[in-house]
C-alpha cells in the first residue's frame, strides 16, 4: 500500500540527503556548521558529524566504521602502537625539533589523583574518538569527494588534515603541540588511508594520549626526554 505523497516525500528527501553530500549550497552550509562544532570540541563536531552522515545518508563505512576482522589484534596491535609512538616522539622526534623535555600545559597533572579521572575520560571520549571522527574519518570523506580517489589527492588529503590537526593543537599547547600533532596527524593519516578504518587509529591515538598523561602523572617527561638524546 502506497500513501499519497510517498513517492514525493522519498524524492524530496533523497534530493536533500544528495544536497548535504554535495558543495551547493546546502552541502557547504553543513561544512560550516560541522567545523563550528569544532571549535566548541571534538565532541561537538563528532556528533554533527554523525548527524550529518545519517541525514545525507553517507554510508558509516566512508567514515572508517567497517567490520573487524579481530577486534583483539586492533585493540592490542592499536594500543602497542600508539604507546611506541609517544615514547618515540618524547625521547627522539621532539628533542630533535628543540621541544621542552617537560610539557608545561598538562604539567598540573603531575602527581594530580584528583585530575586523573576526568583526563583519561577526555583522553578516550574526545581525543581517541572525536578528535578521528572529524580529523580522519570526515576530513577524509569531504576532502575525497571534493579531489577524487586519485594518489595525488590522497596524499594531499593526508597533509590537509595533518595541518588542521597541528593548527587546533596551538592554543593550549603553543609550537610544540603543533609540532607533535603534525607528526601524529600524518602517521593517523597514512595508517587510515592504509587500512580504510578508523578503529586502528582511534585506539592508537587513545593510547597514544594515555601514555603521554602517564608520563606527565608519574614525573617520567624528563626521563625519557634525556634517554637517548642529552
Amino acid at each position: 500500500m502506497t500513501f499519497p505523497g510517498a513517492d514525493a516525500a522519498h524524492v524530496q528527501t533523497s534530493d536533500t540527503a544528495r544536497r548535504l553530500r554535495g558543495f551547493g549550497p546546502l552541502g557547504l552550509l553543513a561544512i560550516l556548521v560541522i567545523l563550528a562544532g569544532a571549535v566548541a570540541g571534538p565532541v561537538v563536531s563528532s556528533i554533527l558529524v554523525l548527524v550529518w552522515a545519517r541525514l545525507s545518508h553517507t554510508p558509516a563505512r566512508t567514515l572508517g566504521f567497517t567490520a573487524l576482522s579481530s577486534w583483539t589484534a586492533t585493540l592490542v596491535g592499536g594500543a602497542a602502537f600508539g604507546i611506541l609512538l609517544k615514547l618515540g616522539l618524547k625521547a627522539i622526534v621532539m628533542p630533535l625539533l628543540g621541544a621542552p623535555a617537560i610539557n608545561m600545559s598538562y604539567h598540573y597533572l603531575s602527581g594530580n589523583t584528583a585530575a586523573l579521572p576526568g583526563t583519561v575520560a577526555t583522553v578516550v571520549i574526545s581525543a581517541g574518538i572525536g578528535e578521528e571522527v572529524f580529523f580522519r574519518g570526515y576530513l577524509f570523506e569531504r576532502f575525497g569527494a571534493l579531489l577524487g580517489p586519485g594518489k595525488a589527492a590522497l596524499a594531499a588529503t593526508i597533509l590537509m588534515s595533518a595541518a588542521l590537526f597541528a593548527m587546533v593543537h596551538y592554543q593550549d599547547q603553543g609550537l610544540p603541540g603543533v609540532q607533535q600533532a603534525a607528526v601524529t596527524g600524518l602517521v593517523f593519516g597514512g595508517i587510515y588511508a592504509w587500512r580504510k578504518q578508523i578503529w586502528v587509529v582511534m585506539v592508537a591515538h587513545a593510547a597514544f594520549d594515555l601514555t603521554a598523561v602517564a608520563l606527565i602523572y608519574w614525573s617520567w617527561e624528563a626521563a625519557v626526554a634525556h634517554l637517548l638524546l642529552r
